[in-house]
Order: structure tokens, then sequence, then C-alpha cells
């Protein structure tokens, strides 16, 4: 079974293309579950994400098309959700979707925060040391792991995007991190998106997910699709490298119940 299920929309305010045309590619590429998880509306940085009025348009869009298309193609609800200390919504969190993803995308620099992903902040690298930075990141993955209330953890080492990697081994940063997400019954998504960034590597990276396997922490699949075109991108790469490290079943969701299938 094919699964892609971390997938944006338009309403992110940084993606092209319709839910309509997102669906009939993946339909195209025999996808058999597709899963919109766009960005969770939330007061702050809210260019880069859905309003919180906006909220019930892209339910309705989303739903439309799981019914028009549901003999050709599974197609799931769910949001990417940012952890940041005191502004994670209860009326997200307490949305009809299938499934959650937790991410980070933010980290303090001084008083305040700082979009590391962001090539606009990209100067902060070089100001901290490195090996700091990577440890803020993995501690903020751990802390939202704690809270428990998400379902699959998104692109675990997005900090390494631009290619500023550590001295300290990565395992060693990563591993409390990785224990809360096992502890949480966390999944972990295997999101290409990466491969199309300068650090020219899908998250996590091979190290990462041997341990995840060895901690037998479960996977799943996630384009990160922001355009049409991203859909089902490099899906047969990824799944091929997690087949290399032994994982055999990905976590597919319905209703936040989930279920191992063969990929």
């Amino acid at each position: 079974m094919r699964v892609d299920l971390h997938n944006h929309t338009t309403l992110c305010n940084h993606a092209t293309g319709t839910v309509e045309e997102y669906v009939l590619k993946a339909i195209e590429l025999g996808i058999d579950v597709y899963g919109f998880s766009d960005h969770a509306p939330m007061n702050y940085d809210p260019q880069y994400r859905m309003s919180f009025e906006q909220k019930s348009l892209y339910e309705k869009m989303v739903l439309d098309v799981k019914e028009k298309y549901k003999d050709q193609i599974k197609v799931l609800l769910a949001y990417e959700v940012d952890y940041l200390d005191g502004y994670i919504s209860d009326e997200v969190m307490k949305s009809k979707v299938d499934y959650f993803i937790g991410s980070v995308h933010f980290l303090k620099n001084k008083n305040e925060m700082w979009g590391f992903d962001n090539p606009e902040y990209i100067s902060i690298y070089e100001s901290k040391d490195i090996d700091s930075i990577w440890q803020e990141y993995f501690d903020a993955i751990e802390a939202m792991a704690k809270l428990g209330i998400f379902d699959t953890v998104g692109h675990l080492d997005l900090i390494k995007v631009f290619k500023f990697l550590p001295k300290k081994d990565v395992r060693l940063i990563a591993k409390n991190a990785l224990n809360a997400i096992k502890k949480s019954n966390m999944v972990l998504e295997i999101n290409p998106a990466g491969l199309r960034k300068p650090v020219e590597e899908q998250y996590p990276s091979r190290e990462l997910l041997e341990l995840a396997f060895e901690m037998q922490i479960p996977i799943t699949f996630g384009s990160d699709a922001h355009s049409v075109a991203q859909v089902g991108y490099k899906y047969e790469e990824v799944s091929q490298f997690a087949k290399s490290i032994g994982y055999e079943k990905c976590v597919n969701f319905d209703s936040r119940d989930r279920e191992l299938v063969i990929f």
C-alpha cells in the first residue's frame, strides 16, 4: 500500500494548486491513501498558515474531495501543528481529524523566536554554536512528544535543512527525543522534502532512522507537497531507503486509529 500523509494546500499561503489537482495526481501515481495535513492556524506566524476563520473551509475542501473520489483513493484529513509553547490551539486539537502531525519550526534566539528553516534567518546559524542549536531543536522535539497529543512527528531532523551539521554525534543529540517519541507511541514520518533542499537528504537521516528501527518506532510516509508536482515526490527512493534499514510496514490512519500496512 502506498501512503502519503504530509501534504499542503494553498491556504498555508506558500503552496500552489487545488485540492482536487493534488488528489487527481495522487490517483495517477497509484497512491492508495493521501492525507492533507496543512499548517494549522495559530496566533503566531500567520503569513505561513491558514487563519482560524479558514479552518472550516479547509475541512470542507478536504472532505468534499474525500467523498468525490472515495471509489478511487482514500483521502484523509489532518493538521500539521507547530509545537510552540503557549500557542497550541484547543480549537485545533479538538478537531475531528484522522491524525495530527507535530512539528517544530521555531527556536528561541534571545527573547525572540526564529524560523530556522526560513532562509530569512539563516545568518543566525553563523552567530551561534551549531551543536547548541541542534540540541535546542531536539529538546523541543522531546517536549513536543511528551505532550502526548500528536500522532506523527513531522520531518524529525528538519534542523539540517541548510546543511549546518553538528560536530557531535546526532544520535546522542536526538536520543532523548526519540525516547520521548517511543514513550508517547508516536509515528515517525519519512519525508523526502529534504532531497529538494540544500541538505539534499531525506528526513530523517540514516543514522536516526536506524536508531528508530532499533527502538521499534513505527514509520509512515509524507511527501510534504506544496505543489502538484511534488505529490508522491521521491516515493520509490525513500521507501527503498526504509526497507534497506529493515522496515517492511508503515502506519495508516483513520479517525486517529492506526493500522500497519505493507508498503
